[in-house]
């Protein structure tokens, strides 16, 4: 049998009570590593969400991290993980809207992930 293809795909929100600074560009420092581990922490937990969501097509999310970012401001912080699923040819297709719906509800409407608040209008899907 074949192995499965692998989907990558990128989550994209915007922390709005983590303040940005120069550290979380930086792949090596103290405050991006614990930061990084502290978001994959949440990120499993979504992917655990996910995964009892019997009409996505994720069996398996591999989150990784790979930035972090400003925008208008250095009060808030934008993440951008990315995330990799194997796609099962018995799964149904790689939904990007239904996952970004899920992840809507599992984050109270796009306003909590863990102790992290989020901007409510800038959580995207891309894949």
């Amino acid at each position: 049998p074949l192995a499965p293809a692998v989907k990558n795909f990128t989550l994209n929100f915007t922390i709005t009570n983590l303040q940005f600074n120069a550290d979380l560009q930086k792949p090596n420092s103290r405050r991006f590593k614990s930061t990084e581990k502290v978001m994959y922490h949440y990120v499993s937990l979504a992917n655990n969400a996910l995964l009892g969501h019997s009409s996505l097509s994720i069996s398996h999310l591999l989150p990784s991290l790979a930035h972090f970012a400003y925008f208008h401001n250095r009060d808030d912080t934008g993440v951008d993980a990315i995330c990799s699923c194997r796609d099962e040819p018995s799964d149904p297709k790689f939904n990007r809207t239904a996952i970004y719906h899920e992840l809507s509800k599992m984050t109270n409407g796009i306003t909590q992930l863990g102790h992290y608040s989020l901007n409510s209008q800038n959580l995207y899907v891309n894949g």
